[in-house]
């Protein structure tokens, strides 16, 4: 994994975080990676990750804190 360019936090949303993730990732250029704050493991985030090129690393940080970090493959 490459050092990471953008950071997205979407704990404190009040609108589902999808619409936002999928976002960053179209912004995302080549040789980029995001990494996305939750508060829980996004696991249903992982196969649309694969099915659009990207690898991601999951490291839980605290009880309430995930942090993903997400680049293409």
């Amino acid at each position: 994994m490459t050092a990471t360019d953008t950071v997205l936090d979407v704990r404190d949303r009040d609108d589902p975080p999808f619409p936002i993730i999928s976002d960053a990732l179209d912004d995302l250029g080549p040789d980029e990676s995001l990494l996305l704050v939750n508060s829980f493991e996004p696991e249903p985030l992982y196969d649309v990750l694969a099915d659009r090129g990207f690898d991601h690393e999951t490291e839980r940080v605290d009880d309430d804190e995930w942090h993903v970090t997400i680049e293409p493959e």
